[in-house]
């Protein structure tokens, strides 16, 4: 029973603070500074989740040939630049670190 009391309250707690949110910016006016602050808050979230996973397989920094998360990243980044299309990029990122999970 604690833990669906945990989720509940854990749900409307975020829910509570998106509605807070989307309440006060429709209220007030915001600054220019902020809207273009906010604009590089969710790459920057990306990147400090995936970054590490990159980097970091095992733990310890690996720019290695043999690092393959690092190898299928730089696939996904390449196919990102070159078609811009997000599921694209994520396909192409996950069928390559199969196909390096395979073949080293």
């Amino acid at each position: 029973m604690n833990i669906w009391l945990v989720m509940l309250l854990g749900g409307l707690l975020t829910y509570g603070m998106r509605l807070s949110f989307i309440y006060l910016f429709g209220r007030f006016e915001v600054p220019v500074m902020v809207r273009r602050a906010l604009r590089f808050v969710p790459p920057a979230v990306l990147s400090a989740i995936v970054f590490p996973e990159l980097l970091m397989p095992s733990g310890t920094l690996d720019f290695s040939l043999g690092n393959r998360r690092l190898l299928a990243g730089a696939i996904a980044i390449l196919v990102a630049a070159w078609t811009k299309n997000t599921l694209l990029t994520i396909l192409a990122g996950m069928a390559a670190l199969l196909i390096l999970q395979f073949a080293l």
